[in-house]
């Protein structure tokens, strides 16, 4: 089944099509190769499916240079911003398809270092792609769609020795609870000492999250997800459990915290202190996010809080709130 696509993305796909091609003459040495794809394909999915099957063709072709402001002869800036568009299409098609376009990406940078090893391009593309992707400051990032790259960096003869140990953890580390498997069961404790474990909550989706008491960021998410008129709603008709955890150890700060939390979220923490000890979940950073189907199966996998809205604004049709 095609995913449908994302509102948000369709004035994404119009500027890649049809990009001011009068911009070089802005102070660069030439802008990025923006795709196109072919009048004949009208469909705003298949056009979408072109354009990242696509997207770094131009950039690879040809001979540029690569220095301290430019890849390729891109200047930097453009580079990230193409970067981040780039991961934005992928959010509309399937895993499968996703991860080979990212795969593709990474064979090209590889290519083109093989073409010209004194080139700077590998080094350059892989720290800017590796940004976008996996830090945990990036709105963009996806584990998911790293694994391949990361496979890829891991491997590549291309890569320094002294690089090569960190991006075999961060392998590791990503393919714990890829996008459709099942994630780990755990028991954990309210604010009142009831106990229960993630695979009881029944619901269509479940929202895993992640939280610390007195986190600015993690305040402005639960903000920000109570902003969305029909999150009280999914939540009373058993369509949306949201599980706010707690996985470290000063329980007795975090009590004194709970109360701030919505009283119709499930508000807990790790008593049995399993999820860092047991290694259940890879948790970067707080806060952090996960979307489960019913059967626990991960949609999301920490992933930023407008992608996971943008998913629950599809299933209700927010427009209409």
């Amino acid at each position: 089944m095609k995913t449908r696509l994302l509102p948000a993305l369709c004035c994404v796909l119009l500027l890649v099509s049809c990009a001011d091609r009068n911009s070089s003459r802005e102070v660069r040495i030439r802008p990025f190769p923006l795709p196109e794809a072919p009048g004949m394909i009208t469909d705003m999915l298949e056009r979408q499916e072109y354009l990242t099957g696509h997207y770094w063709d131009g950039f690879f072709e040809g001979e540029w240079p690569t220095d301290s402001a430019h890849v390729l002869g891109v200047a930097d800036a453009e580079v990230e911003q193409n970067i981040s568009t780039f991961i934005l299409l992928l959010e509309g098609q399937p895993m499968d398809k996703a991860q080979a376009d990212v795969r593709r990406l990474f064979d090209m940078i590889e290519q083109k270092q093989a073409a010209d090893t004194s080139s700077l391009v590998y080094l350059r593309m892989t720290e800017l792609v590796s940004k976008y992707l996996y830090d945990p400051n990036s709105p963009v990032r996806s584990e998911d769609y790293y694994l391949p790259f990361v496979e890829g960096m891991a491997k590549s003869r291309f890569t320094d020795d002294a690089r090569r140990a960190g991006y075999e953890f961060e392998l590791r580390m990503c393919r714990m609870n890829p996008c459709g498997s099942k994630v780990p069961d755990f028991g954990f404790r309210d604010i009142g000492g009831r106990a229960s474990t993630l695979y009881a909550v029944d619901a269509e989706y479940t929202m895993l999250f992640f939280s610390n008491p007195g986190c600015n960021y993690c305040r402005d998410i639960i903000d920000e997800i109570e902003s969305r008129p029909y999150i009280d709603a999914l939540i009373a008709d058993g369509t949306l459990a949201i599980v706010n955890i707690y996985i470290d150890g000063e329980v007795d700060k975090w009590k004194a915290y709970a109360p701030i939390y919505p009283d119709n979220w499930i508000n807990a923490y790790d008593y049995a202190q399993v999820i860092n000890s047991d290694r259940l979940y890879f948790v970067r950073a707080i806060p952090s996010l996960y979307l489960l189907d019913r059967g626990k199966r991960v949609i999301y996998r920490d992933a930023p809080l407008e992608r996971v809205l943008r998913f629950l604004d599809d299933i209700t049709d927010y427009n209409n709130y």
